[in-house]
């Protein structure tokens, strides 16, 4: 683990400097279900089916954030574009993202007067495919190069500093006031460079929440979610440590950790917290998201014109199986690099069981021998499963709310309205597995299942509305979990 052991070398002496410094401060990552934090993960976007994905992002502190934005695309979570962005307190910035062209990229547009390094063009930042295609400093990862790959895939907000009250850069990115709403301009955004703030930058404190919403203004459809919050992610300022120039989920760390890079606080099922220290920030990510099982709800009555899709992303997936990038990281709990199939993929077996509303279950009687069928497999870091029969479905066939091509997987609806369990611990043999975790008596736990998050996004069509007139209804509603583990007799026989 080479790369990362680079990356937890640097943070170590950084979190020891600050210790000495403030020893009182103290952190730890952990979920927070508040929806505040130091960083937000936003599951889904997409510009496909002339969609547009509006994102926001707010600071409700009263201190100065500097925060590393990454946009990465849905096949293996490759960047695609990355600024800093600078939030004077209690500031918003919103930005939306659009297709190029039908057969294009994504662009990022904004009006937003907030500063971020580099400058985002009048004309829009487009997304970049030198980040998986080989052109970039990174290698090409094996999976497509064409620039469409950028039209979908998530996004993280990490608020890798805090600015000094009152420095030069707090003064330069704070808005100036003149009694109006809406019309404060910061006035020194054109003053900073790369490394001109690292010198007014102080730990962070998190306090920054936000929001993603998918949005079809020719068809009428507002899909709006609340991005994940981590909180705790790290004890230090990120920005001059960073090994890569980027600040990534891999920067976790915690300097209550007791000879490790972080520690995760978590529960198990019944609610009862612990923790648990890990040797790379990245496995600390990956513990707080980590759930054995996934559920939610379905709507398809074809008399109502309803369609279901799930968004399932793996924010962490891509530490784990890009071997072009990280090459000697554990893939566990994954089970197999990306592109090893030499088609763009990384499959995990994730079986479901689909009940109808009162609670029957699909008819499983097919004589002797039943026949064998593929397995439920999930390709992408970011994958969208659409509920339907369709008997030409196939990997990368459109999905019915979203449009989305990141499908390896349908699930048949049992009836027109239920619920889906879809299992995250036992495919793959039962190997889907995190371990190295460190518990209160220094004993070693794993975690069952797989680092997830996403939701459930709904469409009806209503072609009665009144004469004459059509109407789209939905909603985007988040996904469930249970958790689980193996190895400790306090943490895990609850």
């Amino acid at each position: 683990m080479e790369h990362d052991s680079m990356r937890q070398n640097a943070l170590a002496a950084a979190i020891a400097l600050v210790s000495l410094a403030c020893p009182m401060m103290a952190g730890a990552v952990g979920l927070n279900p508040r929806g505040i934090g130091q960083v937000l993960i936003y599951p889904y976007y997409t510009v496909n089916k002339s969609q547009d994905t509006l994102v926001s992002v707010v600071n409700v502190s009263g201190v100065s954030k500097a925060v590393q934005v990454r946009f990465v695309e849905g096949y293996n979570g490759r960047d695609t574009l990355d600024f800093v962005l600078y939030l004077s307190p209690h500031d918003v910035w919103t930005a939306a993202i659009s297709q190029t062209a039908d057969d294009g990229g994504a662009v990022l547009k904004t009006s937003d007067t907030s500063c971020t390094f580099p400058a985002i063009p009048a004309t829009g930042a487009p997304f970049l495919s030198s980040g998986y295609d080989g052109s970039g400093s990174a290698p090409a990862d094996g999976g497509p190069t064409a620039i469409t790959r950028t039209r979908e895939g998530s996004i993280e907000f990490l608020a890798g500093a805090d600015i000094t009250t009152g420095s030069p850069t707090d003064i330069a990115i704070t808005h100036v006031q003149n009694g109006n709403p809406g019309v404060g301009i910061p006035p020194g955004c054109a003053t900073l460079t790369a490394t001109s703030a690292l010198a007014d930058e102080a730990a962070p404190t998190g306090g920054i929440l936000g929001s993603g919403t998918i949005i079809n203004v020719g068809e009428g459809t507002f899909f709006a979610y609340d991005a994940q919050a981590i909180q705790g992610f790290t004890s230090i300022p990120l920005f001059a440590v960073a090994t890569d120039g980027v600040v990534s989920l891999a920067d976790a760390n915690s300097d209550e950790a007791l000879g490790a890079a972080a520690r995760a606080y978590m529960t198990v099922e019944d609610g009862v917290p612990f923790w648990l220290d890990y040797e790379f920030g990245i496995d600390a990510v990956s513990a707080v998201l980590t759930a054995d099982a996934i559920y939610n709800e379905y709507f398809v009555a074809a008399s109502l014109g309803a369609t279901t899709d799930w968004v399932v992303t793996f924010p962490t997936k891509n530490f784990y199986v890009d071997k072009g990038l990280y090459p000697a990281n554990h893939t566990e709990p994954f089970v197999e690099p990306f592109n090893s199939q030499q088609s763009g993929v990384s499959y995990v077996v994730t079986p479901t069981t689909s009940y109808d509303r009162e609670e029957g279950l699909p008819s499983v009687g097919c004589g002797f021998p039943c026949p064998a069928s593929p397995p439920q497999e999930l390709a992408y870091q970011v994958n969208v499963v659409p509920f339907t029969n369709d008997a030409n479905f196939s990997l990368g066939t459109p999905s019915g709310v979203l449009g989305s091509t990141l499908t390896s997987l349908q699930i048949p609806p049992y009836g027109d309205d239920g619920y889906v369990a879809m299992d995250l611990a036992s495919g793959d043999g039962g190997e889907h597995q995190l371990p190295g975790g460190i518990d209160i008596n220094r004993q070693g736990v794993t975690l069952n299942g797989l680092p997830v998050t996403g939701f459930m996004v709904y469409n009806i069509i209503n072609a009665q509305a009144q004469p004459g007139l059509l109407a789209n209804y939905g909603g985007a509603f988040v996904h469930r979990a249970t958790a689980s583990c193996v190895g400790d007799t306090v943490n895990c026989a609850h």
